[in-house]
């Protein structure tokens, strides 16, 4: 009895490429289509730089002896300045004090002049009029040589058979005139008259301005004499 086999259904079953043993030829590498390989070296790590710490240079050891030198122009320099400072302060605190002391001479001429006027006493009538009279300069000391004026004044106060005192009340200076060295200078006094009994009459106020020269040499004397508002 002979068996029937059956036939098979559903999907046809896959044929198998056979091809005869040994290498495979052009045509047959062609038509398989075959990728050829190509064979990459892995890529090498990339080698890191050396980190290792780099120390600072060594300094150059500093020069002492120069640094010293510098430091101690440096004191004198300034020590030079304030000194400098010092000095001219010192130079101008003296140029202010002479200007303050010159103003009080022409003061102390002033008044010193109309004293010597006014002051004198029986007994050296002579004595006073002449200090008075070499106190003097210019205009004043002029119109006192003329006419035997001096001794006019002399005979008069020995006329008053009497005493006279000047009292200063005040001082003030006006002005001053660089160029022709005069000074003016405002001066209040009080003159008071005691007869040979010793009575006191009633002493009489004075006002002047007083004009004092100061010559080369520093000298002062009276210049000159007016009376404000054309009386005392």
């Amino acid at each position: 009895m002979t068996e029937v086999v059956p036939p098979q259904t559903g999907r046809p079953g896959r044929r198998r490429a056979s091809r005869a043993a040994g290498p495979a030829t052009a045509s047959e590498a062609g038509a398989s289509g075959a990728a050829t390989a190509v064979l990459v070296d892995a890529p090498k790590s990339a080698k890191t730089p050396s980190t290792t710490a780099l120390s600072p240079p060594p300094r150059r050891a500093a020069h002492r002896g120069l640094v010293a030198l510098i430091s101690v122009l440096a004191l004198l320099a300034a020590g030079g300045a304030v000194g400098g400072v010092v000095a001219w302060m010192l130079v101008q605190q003296r140029q202010e004090q002479a200007q303050l002391d010159r103003d009080q001479r022409f003061v102390d001429t002033a008044s010193q002049l109309v004293v010597n006027m006014f002051s004198y006493t029986q007994d050296n009538i002579d004595d006073s009029v002449n200090r008075f009279v070499n106190s003097t300069s210019g205009p004043l000391r002029d119109m006192l040589s003329q006419s035997n004026n001096v001794e006019n004044l002399k005979a008069i106060f020995r006329d008053t058979n009497a005493s006279s005192e000047a009292v200063i009340n005040g001082a003030a200076l006006e002005k001053i005139d660089e160029v022709s060295g005069n000074a003016s200078v405002l001066v209040s006094a009080r003159v008071t008259v005691t007869d040979m009994e010793g009575t006191n009459k009633p002493s009489q106020p004075y006002r002047m301005r007083v004009i004092v020269h100061e010559d080369d040499n520093g000298h002062m004397t009276g210049y000159d004499l007016k009376y404000p508002n054309g009386g005392n």
